[in-house]
């Protein structure tokens, strides 16, 4: 996003991008990311997308909305050659700091989503991305293009997030799941106010607005299809690696769930796309 004047949506990026800087140096200390037990050796990334993905020795590795790099750098791990990339400027300089502690080699690059094909000039075996990241984008079909922009031909692209279901919920709801929202996506955002981040109860700052947008999973499926990716899978799970509300339950697995057999909803997809050659 340029200096000077600013479109609506550039303001709401640039108040969001804002607040991410916040929760990245929140984050990075917190025991939710596990900063600490990555750079004992250990991955941050969940079995739905390590099983699903599969071997990644060698392939280049396009990481969307990276945040600060755990994620990217376990891949790293994994053998992947990566490259990570995230809005926040706080975000990307504590993924390059990762790196360089855990001794690994990897790419981070600041930008927009939207604004990545004027930024860097590649494609990629495979493109990644994970949980919590399309809440931020105001145009699903756009992503879906810059997605499929970057995938090579014969590369695969992989989602693993939140269920768009969860989107209608009260997430502070203390016993049970209570409707709030709407499903289908507006063009108008969401707002909340937020004086910390959702990894830390702890820590605060002064309050101020973020800007979110819902996406039905008609829409992510249509945006994938409409970029000329091809569609390999789908898949729910009513499990999540995170504790989307506070009455969920961790199961030993260490997935959080809803304790309740009769009643079993989507907490994540998945999906698996390829790019024909």
């Amino acid at each position: 996003m340029g200096e000077g004047y600013l479109t609506e949506h550039e303001k709401f990026f640039e108040a969001n991008r804002d607040l991410w800087d916040k929760f990245a140096k929140i984050n990075y200390e917190s025991k939710t990311y596990k900063t600490k037990e990555f750079l004992r050796g250990e991955t941050t990334l969940n079995s739905i997308e390590l099983e699903e993905l599969g071997d990644v020795k060698g392939k280049t590795l396009l990481h969307l909305q990276c945040h600060f790099g755990l994620d990217t750098l376990s891949w790293g791990r994994e053998g992947a050659v990566v490259t990570g990339v995230d809005f926040s400027g706080e975000a990307i300089q504590l993924a390059r700091k990762l790196a360089d502690a855990a001794g690994l080699d990897a790419r981070f690059i600041q930008s927009n989503i939207y604004d990545l094909p004027e930024v860097l000039d590649e494609k990629f075996d495979i493109v990644f991305t994970s949980y919590g990241v399309h809440c931020w984008l105001n145009d699903i079909r756009r992503w879906g293009e810059i997605v499929s922009h970057f995938v090579k031909p014969g590369g695969t692209f992989y989602i693993a997030e939140f269920h768009p279901l969860l989107w209608i919920f009260d997430w502070d709801a203390k016993d049970d799941f209570k409707m709030v929202r709407g499903y289908f996506h507006s063009p108008t955002p969401c707002k909340f106010d937020v004086d910390g981040s959702y990894a830390d109860g702890e820590t605060k700052f002064e309050s101020q607005t973020d800007y979110e947008w819902a996406h039905s999973m008609a829409d992510v499926i249509n945006a994938i299809i409409h970029s000329g990716l091809r569609m390999e899978f789908l898949h729910e799970f009513a499990k999540a690696p995170f504790q989307s509300f506070p009455f969920l339950k961790q199961a030993d697995d260490g997935y959080w769930v809803y304790d309740n057999p009769e009643v079993q909803l989507p907490l994540v997809y998945s999906i698996k796309a390829a790019k024909d050659e």
